[in-house]
């Protein structure tokens, strides 16, 4: 039995507290995150379409299978996470086989905000404060 050459394209994602270690597996539009399915594991369809956006735009959801590992966060900063892997595993893909070309994928995705890391984190608590901007309740007496 012959082993199939599958080229592998790795790229990694943070976003609030969450950190995603996103492969691309030539296949056919498989998405599994955490050895789950990604219907499974994400409650809300919106979550799975925001994490679907760079492979629709690039016309590529039915080329890889996308694996990903994720930890840290809840559902919407590991979404963004590994969204955002799979941004930079497609540029890393785009890069090998197109080079410098027209048809290159970095246009579209920059201008749909892909490539750029969302760095907003959650605020530190201050001293004497409830949270980081609430205040205790003020009383005159």
């Amino acid at each position: 039995m012959a082993k199939e050459n599958k080229k592998t394209y790795y790229g990694t994602g943070k976003r609030k507290s969450s950190i995603a270690r996103v492969r691309l597996v030539s296949g056919t539009g498989k998405v599994t995150v955490n050895g789950r399915d990604v219907r499974d594991y994400l409650p809300y369809e919106t979550l799975v379409m925001d994490l679907m956006q760079p492979l629709v735009l690039t016309n590529t959801n039915e080329i890889f299978d996308v694996v990903a590992d994720v930890h840290g966060g809840g559902f919407s900063g590991q979404t963004g996470a590994i969204r955002l892997g799979i941004t930079r595993a497609l540029l890393e893909y785009d890069k090998t086989t197109a080079g410098d070309s027209e048809n290159s994928f970095r246009k579209p995705l920059k201008a749909a905000g892909f490539i750029t890391r969302d760095a907003r984190k959650k605020e530190l608590k201050k001293p004497g404060l409830k949270k980081a901007r609430r205040a205790p309740q003020f009383s005159k007496r």
